[in-house]
């Protein structure tokens, strides 16, 4: 069974290719629907927001990453958006 700081850590990971994957699909000329993101980013923001501290800071490095990941796929928009 999982603990909760693994699900989160689980679910980040998930978005991390969620994201990962729409950055190439824009690349490669497709068009990425990103209707409910922002839902799925707000529910992980609650679910690490719950946290116990020591729990939330060992999940920064996946987050950073999950950020990184998340300016690629905006990076991958901007030539579109021109």
């Amino acid at each position: 069974m999982f603990s909760h700081a693994q699900a989160v850590q689980a679910a980040i990971e998930s978005m991390q290719g969620t994201l990962q994957l729409a950055a190439a699909l824009i690349q490669s000329g497709r068009v990425v629907d990103f209707a409910g993101l922002d839902r799925e980013a707000a529910r992980l923001c609650a679910a690490v927001g719950v946290l116990p501290v020591t729990e939330a800071v060992a999940l920064r490095p996946a987050l950073e990453a999950l950020v990184r990941d998340l300016d690629r796929a905006a990076v991958a928009l901007e030539p579109i958006a021109d």
